[in-house]
């Protein structure tokens, strides 16, 4: 297992592409959410009544413990950027036939495809911790009451990274499917757009709740909206909080599924 890490480690740290994802990420996650936190203040500090009125409506959605939800919820907006980096690892592996190269060195086919765990596992450890670091300093800034219970809705840090690892694995999916970086990429953004409009049309024109069931979708529903959501429509704030539980087991269901699938697929395909 070292060795397998060490590896993908050796493939990693040279790879320019990974680290300019990467950094990219590092700057989305704050900038979208201190975006957000300006929309915010922007309303709820006008001088007028009207901002006092607004801010007791929403409360503050950044403060303790609700920014966790609020955090992880905008950050997963940006969840295709590191999937970006997911597709151009698997996908270089075909390019540069260091697949190849790797089993002639020794490795089996598992030994390959847990690798490749490996690497979507690191990224998405990594990806969450921006998250939790981003959320942690966000409430800590906007958290007036000292006796706000900071940690109560920590358990946000474990639903991002399962939504993250899921929408990884499915990104990783298409590029070990495709092997053309540029073509896999093409296919899951295009994917990623078409099933996010499919979902507003079936729920909105047709109250179709059959969206809630497609592969990012599942996932996408692990980290609910903000709370101040549910002053506009608490029946389906609550049934989305509700569902949580559920959408657990069926990304946990869509992983097991997923990641079968590219053993099986592995085993059997030709280097």
């Amino acid at each position: 297992m070292t060795q397998i890490v060490r590896t993908e480690w050796l493939k990693i740290k040279k790879y320019p592409a990974f680290w300019w994802v990467m950094g990219i990420t590092a700057l989305t996650y704050p900038g979208i959410n201190y975006m957000f936190l300006n929309v915010y203040y922007d309303i709820t500090q006008k001088r007028s009544g009207s901002g006092q009125i607004i801010q007791a409506l929403l409360g503050n959605p950044f403060s303790f413990p609700e920014a966790w939800k609020t955090v992880g919820y905008f950050s997963s907006i940006f969840i295709f950027i590191p999937s970006i980096v997911i597709i151009m690892l698997i996908t270089n592996e075909y390019t540069y036939k260091t697949n190849r190269q790797n089993i002639i060195d020794g490795w089996s086919r598992t030994n390959f495809m847990v690798a490749k765990l490996i690497d979507v596992l690191l990224l998405s450890l990594i990806v969450t911790g921006i998250y939790a670091v981003v959320a942690f300093v966000v409430g800590s800034i906007n958290t007036t009451n000292l006796a706000a219970p900071r940690w109560s809705m920590a358990f946000y840090i474990g639903l991002f990274f399962l939504q993250l690892f899921s929408q990884l694995s499915l990104a990783f999916v298409v590029g070990f499917l495709i092997r053309k970086s540029f073509l896999a990429l093409a296919v899951f953004v295009f994917y990623f757009f078409v099933e996010k409009i499919s979902v507003l049309i079936l729920s909105n024109k047709y109250h179709n709740e059959i969206g809630e069931f497609f592969p990012l979708e599942i996932s996408h529903r692990l980290v609910p909206r903000p709370a101040f959501f549910g002053k506009f429509d608490e029946k389906a704030y609550q049934a989305s909080l509700e569902a949580v539980q559920y959408h657990v087991g069926y990304a946990t269901i869509v992983l097991i599924i997923t990641w079968a699938f590219c053993f099986w697929i592995n085993n059997r395909r030709d280097l």
